[in-house]
């Protein structure tokens, strides 16, 4: 059996993105093949085919992408986690089961191991989980990276707690899924945006309070306003050396700080790291034990993720550069 799928050279941008056909690989021991039906992208994916910049191993002549979600269809003589028929996604740190992160669990999906830009995948059956019953698969593909990286946001040392505020800096995928879940939670959501187009969307999706970063310049002014001056509790900080200053200012005393992904870029001055007191966590996505835990949440409540834009398999690359280009809300989604 033949499967078409993409291969691509890290750091060589779009023009290297290739449509291969490859013989389609037989399960052995505890591995499991998936035909993948959807997958979606994420910020890593311009940081690994385009920047050539990523914090962990890369493999050459790479499938891409993370997310991907799809059916079960041939297993190993091994495999007691799943069966035949189930509906799967893959979680993209394939061998970080549970616990602290370490270098030993680096392995990831469409970074230093083949991801799911395919037809079929095979993957060992601890790097999958069971996607929720009401989910479709295109929405399933939306969560492993963007999703388990909010819930682990939200749920490091302390959990979030009902009446907590959290601040969510923009509306990129990240930031859309801490802002729902921030709402789960029965917290207070502050969010920041760069339009009113967004802000409605943001409102939209449960968001008491928004911040219009164009109309109001010192956002972390406008977040202590809102609480009274204590500022948040929490925060999902997205922007990197561009933002985390504010971030901080914003911040109630021994709140914390959960550093997402690797955006933005400049030099942050030692003074505005001292300016509080708080607890500050650089997150590496999170754990198969963090994504079973938000499919329970995701399950439990019925939530979808935001869906921008759909594409078929054979416009991936078109999907690639309208992710890339385009100012969107909500998840890019490549249907096989």
């Amino acid at each position: 059996m033949k499967s078409r799928c993409y291969r691509a050279q890290p750091g060589a941008g779009l023009k290297s993105l290739q449509l291969r056909t490859e013989d389609v690989p037989a399960p052995d021991g505890r591995q499991v093949l998936v035909r993948v039906v959807a997958t979606s992208l994420n910020y890593r994916e311009r940081l690994i085919l385009v920047e050539g910049r990523y914090p962990l191993p890369l493999k050459p002549d790479l499938i891409p992408v993370c997310d991907g979600a799809g059916e079960v269809v041939a297993i190993g003589p091994q495999v007691t986690q799943v069966r035949i028929g189930d509906r799967v996604a893959g979680s993209v740190f394939a061998r970080w089961i549970d616990g602290p992160f370490s270098r030993a669990y680096a392995d990831q999906l469409g970074g230093s191991l083949d991801g799911m830009l395919t037809e079929y995948a095979l993957l060992e059956e601890d790097a999958l989980v069971q996607i929720p019953a009401h989910l479709s698969y295109e929405e399933a593909a939306a969560f492993p990276c963007a999703g388990v990286t909010a819930w682990n946001a939200l749920t490091w040392g302390t959990p979030l707690l009902p009446g907590q505020s959290v601040l969510v800096l923009g509306s990129g995928g990240v930031s859309l899924f801490a802002l729902q879940f921030a709402k789960l939670f029965g917290a207070r959501a502050i969010v920041t945006t760069s339009s009113a187009e967004k802000a409605d969307v943001l409102r939209d999706l449960g968001a008491d309070e928004v911040i219009d970063r164009n109309v109001t310049a010192d956002w972390d002014r406008a977040v202590r306003d809102l609480t009274g001056g204590a500022g948040v509790d929490r925060v999902v900080e997205v922007g990197g050396a561009a933002t985390i200053a504010r971030s901080i200012a914003a911040t109630a005393t021994e709140g914390r700080i959960a550093l997402v992904g690797a955006l933005g870029s400049g030099t942050i001055e030692p003074g505005a790291l001292s300016a509080g007191v708080y607890t500050m966590h650089r997150l590496a996505l999170g754990s198969r034990a963090h994504f079973l835990a938000m499919n329970r949440a995701v399950s439990a409540s019925g939530l979808r993720p935001v869906i921008d834009r759909t594409f078929s398999f054979d416009d991936a690359p078109a999907a690639f550069a309208y992710f890339f280009e385009r100012d969107r809300i909500g998840k890019v989604v490549i249907r096989a």
